[in-house]
């Protein structure tokens, strides 16, 4: 039977149907509703659990045995330690050595340790991914070869997702730096410590069973519990669940780019002229170089007017930590850590605070952080005309970037891209994108090194800046001005397959991606 698509409200054609469930077209912001009730996990009772509250299994293998792994199965897991993480690759390891095939795997995020999965995507070990994919995984579902279709979500639409019973896991893997054996867990105790767990919490909360891996049991109560061992089925101790050291990674410090310097300082300037600076403020800065740059530059102006922020949203980094210590923000609102300081700082200070993609981003929920925060900056691979934003794909169409958190924090009250105009000789600024991942109605400024396009809908930002003595241009300009330089472009073609659904914060499917002919 041919494939059925429908177009959704940002004109982009989707299939109603993906790896055999019905999907809903992207709608409008706010548009989609659900009427229904939140998934509900199984009710368990404690009769089947050791009263002495012992949950250790012997191995990890016996831990996946026990919870009853077979064909079929979604296996989730978070991606607090990056590309540091050592448990993924051993749990497919297992599946393959038991014969199982046709897994889901549901990560929060995939990196290029995982790299060795691809012989499980080519064997059949797993069907296909659904989460945020950087690197060899994105190449290889770009290349047309994973055997299902790859579902890329936000941290936030992931939790939307578990919650409302869209996705229902089987077996939920979470590594942690510290756990006794009842299955209380954190990230910011023991030698392999990662700071904040939140991506796991849904996992936790919604498995059908979870399983807790570390490296440091340590005697009950481990506390803080950002996991708690009530919903824990099994905990396993191993050598070595992860590399500290590598939750840093080249997306997740300051640029050294004079370049990029220069856009994190013409975003400061953009910000302070606006009158977005101001005592009580608060402000969240992406993973990327520039963005994290804008922070410290953010920094010299408050030290400046004796101003305070009543929170930074993080990613924590080392210097978001600096200004929490040095008393310039209040308070430090850490979904997920960067750095080992941003680590420290978790542990030691009660005013930065873990929190997860349910405070943060959910946004079948009773409200969210994301509209409370006056300043956003965030990073993109393309822009067009109508200021939609692409962060998964280039201008050739492969799938190289996970969503991150990137579409919640869009309904943050001023949202600003700082961007290169053209990276690698390809312009930035373009007539449409190759993938929409956010619409152009949320996005409100684009900072380039040669200008700044202010949205036509915020009138307000315009006539704030309008004598500040700021590159102010026209997102036409800008597009026209990288075309002088670099010229224009020739276009991907793609053929018929899709290889790639892009989910919108409410679980709609706001655009595909196609796998590149040739």
């Amino acid at each position: 039977m041919p494939q059925k698509f429908i177009k959704n409200a940002v004109g982009r054609l989707i299939p109603t149907e993906i790896n055999g469930q019905p999907q809903v077209p992207f709608l409008g912001i706010g548009k989609y509703k659900p009427e229904s009730r939140k998934h509900a996990p199984r009710i368990y009772s404690c009769a089947d659990y050791p009263l002495d509250g012992n949950k250790q299994a012997a191995s990890l293998k016996e831990a996946l045995i026990k919870a009853g792994l077979k064909d079929g199965m979604t296996i989730s897991s978070h991606h607090h330690f990056r590309d540091g993480d050592l448990v993924m690759v051993q749990v497919f390891d297992i599946a393959h050595e038991l014969g199982i095939k046709d897994l889901r795997w549901f990560p929060s995020a995939s990196f290029s340790c995982h790299a060795p999965l691809v012989k499980y995507l080519e064997d059949g070990t797993i069907h296909h991914i659904e989460g945020s994919m950087n690197g060899p995984l994105g190449k290889f579902t770009s290349e047309g070869k994973m055997k299902g279709t790859a579902i890329l979500r936000s941290h936030g639409g992931r939790y939307q997702a578990i919650q409302d019973g869209e996705v229902q896991i089987d077996i939920a893997i979470i590594v942690a730096g510290a756990a006794d054996s009842f299955g209380n867990a954190n990230g910011v105790h023991g030698e392999s410590t990662s700071g904040s767990l939140g991506f796991a919490l849904a996992d936790s909360q919604y498995a059908d069973k979870v399983i807790v891996v570390t490296d440091n049991l340590i005697p009950f109560p481990c506390v803080p519990w950002q996991i708690q061992g009530n919903y824990v089925d099994y905990t396993v101790l191993v050598d070595k669940v992860g590399i500290p050291e590598k939750i840093v990674s080249g997306t997740t410090q300051i640029t050294k780019s004079p370049d990029r310097l220069f856009l994190a300082e013409l975003t400061a300037k953009f910000c302070d002229a606006a009158g977005l600076i101001k005592d009580g403020f608060s402000f969240q800065t992406g993973a990327g170089g520039t963005s994290l740059s804008v922070s410290t530059y953010f920094a010299d102006i408050m030290r400046a007017r004796g101003i305070k922020a009543r929170y930074a949203r993080g990613g924590s980094n080392k210097y978001m930590v600096q200004m929490l210590e040095e008393g310039l923000v209040d308070y430090i609102l850490d979904g997920q850590t960067f750095d080992l300081e941003g680590v420290r700082s978790m542990r030691d200070n009660a005013h930065h605070v873990a929190t997860s993609p349910f405070t943060s981003y959910n946004y079948h929920s009773k409200g969210n952080f994301s509209g409370i925060t006056d300043i956003v900056i965030l990073g993109a691979t393309e822009v067009d005309l109508d200021f939609n934003a692409n962060v998964v794909t280039h201008s050739d169409g492969l799938l190289l970037h996970g969503i991150g958190g990137w579409q919640n924090c869009l309904f943050g009250k001023t949202v600003i891209l700082p961007l290169p105009l053209f990276r690698n000789r390809m312009p930035v600024v373009v007539d449409q994108v190759t993938t929409i991942c956010g619409p152009g109605e949320l996005i409100d400024v684009i900072v380039t090194e040669r200008g700044i396009a202010i949205n036509p809908l915020r009138q307000d930002l315009i006539d704030a800046v309008k004598n500040a003595g700021l590159p102010l241009k026209t997102i036409k300009e800008l597009k026209d001005e990288a075309e002088k330089i670099c010229g224009v472009p020739d276009k991907p073609v793609f053929d018929d397959q899709i290889i790639a659904a892009i989910k919108w914060v409410d679980g709609t499917v706001i655009d595909v991606v196609r796998k590149v002919k040739g």
